[in-house]
């Protein structure tokens, strides 16, 4: 074996490893978009942005959670505690939100610096 076959498979497992990584990593982040019609008429979700009081966030955010769990194919293990997703509220605004609680109304909590504002 030559150099040259040696250093061209090692690049191709360097780009097998490393789409391998960024796929691992993409498939770990849950985005919840409340314009979708299954979120939008929620009480706790109708008037949030990232704007809004930290209780009406935070009530917002697990409410979205429990219907998106609730209908997912695995609704015990999906966003459990210590977990986080994206939220895009109806106005646009986006914000990370970590799992508390899933079991209260108010059991996410909104990441600090997260929020992006609707432009």
């Amino acid at each position: 074996m030559n150099y040259r076959q040696f250093v061209h498979g090692a690049k191709f497992w360097v780009w097998v490893v490393l789409f391998v990584a960024y796929s691992a990593g993409a498939v770990g982040v849950v985005l919840i978009d409340t314009y979708e019609d299954r979120y939008r008429a929620m009480s706790k979700v109708k008037l949030t942005t990232v704007k809004s009081d930290l209780d009406t966030r935070r009530a917002g955010a697990s409410q979205a959670a429990a219907i998106y769990r609730a209908q997912s194919g695995a609704p015990f293990s999906t966003l459990q505690p210590g977990s986080s997703f994206q939220i895009v509220w109806p106005d646009g605004s986006v914000e990370t939100v970590t799992v508390m609680d899933p079991s209260s109304p108010l059991g996410t909590e909104p990441v600090t610096g997260s929020a992006i504002d609707a432009r």
